[in-house]
């Protein structure tokens, strides 16, 4: 059987709640494999709430619904504060304000990788979207974290002191930088991950930010990087699997990075991608 974009493989999925710092709840999911070694875990931090992102983005929900079977990686999702997806609604408002101590988001991440380290998930990856490759580079730079991989970085929040923070410490950066970025494009973006040493840029042809018809390279270069022994990911499957269906999630896609508003989305500022 072909894999196609709604197919959901075997894995154990839990919903989770993460606690933060500052005394929220923020929803989640954490998904791992029934009956193959578990090598890496994604830790995955969405895209703007305020325009369309979520847990359950399309790459996001893609990777949890395949990688655990595939890859053998743990798939860590959870909504940012004040985030909505079905999975339910995280506490708080979105900030998306970096001045004065930085984001509240920064409470966020760091409520994630303690769970990984407090649950012993192996190997945790930062793997950041859009506003997520952000609150990589800002706040991600821990010591229990392998390296970051980062899709479509606009590099807007991150200053020189983040990215000199990740060239110091060594840990492997990649860059999956849509050819026709809304944002940030491939020369551009080697000029910019300059600072990091030790990153890879790599250019997705024809994509664009959101990455749409793009998620099985996407995959790919995840799974390259967290456990190359499982690359490239097979686009075939013969044992039992599930259909999604991602209906739900139509006006949040129309929404995504449009100037319209986004249903369900708790905030205290406006923000941009």
């Amino acid at each position: 059987m072909s894999i196609r974009a709604n197919t959901i493989l075997p894995a154990q999925r839990t919903d989770i709640e993460l606690q933060t710092a500052d005394g929220l709840k923020l929803v989640g999911e954490i998904a791992v494999p029934l009956d193959r070694e578990l090598v890496a875990t994604m830790v995955c931090l969405h895209q703007l709430p305020t325009h369309g992102g979520m847990m359950d983005s399309h790459l996001y929900r893609k990777a949890a619904w395949r990688l655990p079977a595939l890859a053998g990686l743990a798939v860590l999702r959870f909504n940012t504060r004040g985030t909505w997806s079905l999975r339910g609604t995280s506490e708080g408002s979105f900030d998306g304000d970096p001045s004065g101590d930085g984001m509240l988001e920064r409470f966020d991440v760091a409520a994630a990788l303690e769970y990984a380290e407090f649950e012993e998930l192996p190997a945790p990856w930062l793997v950041g979207w859009s506003f997520g490759t952000d609150l990589a580079l800002m706040y991600g730079c821990d010591p229990a974290v392998v390296g970051a991989i980062l899709i479509s970085p606009p590099l807007r929040w991150a200053q020189d002191a983040d990215l000199r923070r990740w060239a110091d410490s060594g840990k492997p950066v990649t860059a999956l930088v849509p050819e026709f970025d809304d944002y940030l494009r491939p020369a551009e973006a080697k000029q910019r991950f300059a600072a990091i040493p030790q990153a890879d840029v790599v250019p997705i042809d024809n994509a664009r930010h959101l990455m749409v018809g793009h998620a099985e390279r996407v995959l790919d270069e995840i799974v390259r990087r967290l456990n190359p022994s499982a690359a490239p990911v097979p686009q075939e499957w013969d044992g039992p699997y599930e259909m999604g269906d991602a209906r739900a999630y139509a006006d949040r896609t129309v929404a995504a990075f449009a100037k319209v508003p986004v249903p369900g989305v708790k905030r205290s500022t406006e923000g941009q991608s």
